[in-house]
């Protein structure tokens, strides 16, 4: 099965979420931990956002929530 782009961005979202939920963390407290902005920590789990973070992005999240980076991943 092949599935199209927003799947992926989508199981990723829902992690970052997840993860940050489960630390007990707020979309400020996450973005002040990785280096992010806010918004932007807001547009990644909103959906808002279909493209546009890359993978350094994302290892910056990982490494913050402190998790692997491949939990990030996993549907």
């Amino acid at each position: 099965m092949v599935h199209d782009d927003n799947y992926y961005y989508n199981i990723i979202r829902e992690n970052i979420k997840k993860y940050r939920e489960i630390k007990g963390l707020t979309q400020q407290q996450l973005a002040d931990k990785s280096g992010i902005s806010m918004n932007y920590i807001a547009k990644i789990e909103s959906k808002k956002m279909q493209r546009g973070f890359t993978i350094v992005v994302l290892g910056r999240i990982a490494d913050a929530l402190e998790v692997d980076i491949e939990k990030l991943f996993d549907r």
